[in-house]
């Protein structure tokens, strides 16, 4: 029999953060262009943690997280026209919007001023939104995407927002042959950062605080590696890229300024980490030298999302993915160890088959 509700592992409250449990929960009503998944895979996103810890302000309790879910249509609206039930689909960190506005018709849907996010949203009619740490999960159609047969699923899972939270602003900026990236941070976005500039075509460089990563940087691709705490590291470099994308998550000392001189002329600083606080202190004056262009991006359309999919099973970009058993321990460990940075460099939640009948 279908069921009427899902179920989950959900965190009771910011303190107990890393302690989730087993949840039953109602999805909203079903909609004509709704499809409901029978997940097999869910990445766990540094968002979760962020969302887990009140740290982003969450003020809904219980809340299941999990936003790069990847699992399998079992029930299909009727006016579904793009996913039949048995396929194979994946949902990243968007779960609706307008879809008629100018912005949403201009492929640009993720800033569209109604959009949801996968979980921790409220839907229209009340109902509070749920992730991927649960059996099943009901999306939209246009934000459930088919996966390319090439990709695994723990490997795909991530890729749903890390992923294209990475080659979203990485070809919106010009990203390609010709062009030098710096990509900060090397954590679970910025390790998709790598691989997708690379893959891209472009001169890739990490840039990190210590070399810690470095062989891992290069085994991923890079070209070069710049380690900030080296005196004088950015000299050699200075107005040299193109562009620098930023993943970075803390910021504890960390100053724009010696990394804005990378940039050449009108060079671009994109931003996808989202460190809680206060954020930056920056003067005019640091922007003058070269006219450099500080942005952000958030997340990618549909148009993106299928295109870096199909980049990903083409050229055999694969994920730095660590599995774990999905559950209230395997969550609460996952959750536990993103927040240490203690992963290399993804976490993939996997076994659902053995959670949920």
């Amino acid at each position: 029999m279908y069921p009427e509700t899902f179920e989950g592992f959900a965190i009771p409250s910011a303190e107990e953060w890393n302690h989730p449990k087993r949840f039953e929960f109602k999805p909203k009503p079903f909609g004509d262009y709704d499809i409901d998944v029978k997940i097999i895979a869910c990445g766990v996103c540094g968002s979760d943690v962020h969302t887990a810890t009140g740290g982003w302000g969450n003020k809904n309790w219980p809340l299941v997280p999990g936003h790069e879910i990847i699992g399998h249509a079992v029930k299909v609206g009727p006016k579904v026209t793009t996913v039949k039930v048995g396929d194979r689909v994946g949902v990243g960190a968007q779960i609706s919007a307008c879809l008629e506005c100018n912005i949403c018709k201009e492929d640009n849907e993720t800033y569209c001023k109604q959009q949801l996010d996968t979980y921790g949203s409220i839907y229209p009619d009340g109902t509070l939104a749920h992730g991927g740490y649960s059996s099943h999960i009901r999306a939209h159609e246009h934000f459930t995407f088919p996966i390319p047969e090439k990709l695994e699923s723990e490997l795909a899972a991530p890729m749903l927002c890390a992923g294209l939270t990475a080659y979203s602003p990485l070809v919106r900026n010009g990203a390609g042959p010709g062009k030098k990236v710096g990509i900060l941070g090397i954590g679970g976005i910025g390790h998709f950062g790598i691989l997708f500039s690379k893959a891209l075509g472009a001169e890739t460089y990490a840039i990190s605080r210590s070399a810690r990563k470095k062989d891992d940087a290069m085994a991923m691709g890079a070209d070069g590696f710049l380690e900030t705490q080296v005196e004088g590291w950015n000299k050699d470099h200075e107005m040299t890229f193109d562009l620098i994308l930023s993943t970075a998550s803390s910021n504890d000392d960390f100053s724009l300024t010696p990394y804005l001189s990378l940039l050449k002329v009108h060079g671009k600083f994109i931003a996808v980490g989202l460190p809680e606080g206060e954020g930056w202190r920056l003067a005019p004056q640091n922007l003058l030298s070269n006219g450099c262009l500080i942005g952000s991006s958030h997340l990618g359309s549909r148009k993106e999302t299928l295109a870096m999919l199909e980049l990903a099973a083409d050229q055999g970009i694969k994920s730095w993915v660590e599995t774990i058993p999905v559950g209230e321990e395997g969550c609460g460990q996952a959750l536990t160890r993103v927040h240490e940075n203690d992963v290399r460099y993804r976490f993939t939640l996997v076994d659902y088959d053995k959670q949920f009948s």
